[in-house]
């Protein structure tokens, strides 16, 4: 899918791969259960952690692990899955950071190195990305960053504790205005 040692950075933050020794640092963001109500798992419990992460080890989608350069903490996670080369698209998704990132402005700088990273070295045409319907902090945060709404898929996703969510599309196009 990608190189397998492909780092993003900027001068507050890094992408790096994600590594299976990342878990124990990963879980002891994840102790708020309410991080994942509109999450496809519950990353709050190792068992939820390791199934989540197994996707990426998998070779289903490439999973990042989000450092503050400064203190080479882990903040939380995202990732691109779903790429098409030949119809030049990829996904950006999977992501979460832990509460003391969130209204950082670390969502919108990691997307920005991704949406990036899909436009000008893989040569997309278009990045994707999705959420459940009734997350409303995503879908804000996705129109300030500039993405254009798309549609809904009913009943599209199965997410933890059985509720299948409605999941809503947003997608940037290349030549649109990057943040």
């Amino acid at each position: 899918m990608l190189a397998k040692d492909l780092v993003l950075q900027s001068e507050r933050i890094q992408l790096r791969p994600l590594q299976q020794e990342d878990l124990p640092a990963l879980l002891e963001l994840t102790q708020d259960p309410a991080l994942w109500t509109y999450f496809t798992h519950d990353l709050s419990t190792l068992t939820g952690l390791e199934a989540w992460a197994a996707g990426h080890f998998a070779g289903d989608r490439f999973q990042f692990v989000v450092v503050e350069q400064g203190s080479r903490q882990l903040l939380g996670s995202t990732g691109f899955g779903n790429y098409f080369p030949r119809d030049q698209r990829i996904e950006i998704g999977w992501s979460w950071l832990g509460r003391a990132a969130q209204g950082t402005g670390t969502n919108r700088e990691m997307k920005s190195l991704m949406l990036q990273y899909a436009f000008k070295e893989l040569g997309m045409l278009r990045v994707e990305f999705k959420t459940d319907v009734l997350n409303l902090p995503a879908r804000k945060a996705l129109l300030r960053l500039g993405a254009t709404e798309e549609g809904i898929l009913r009943s599209h996703t199965l997410m933890t504790h059985g509720r299948r969510r409605d999941t809503i599309y947003y997608s940037f196009l290349k030549g649109e205005v990057l943040p």
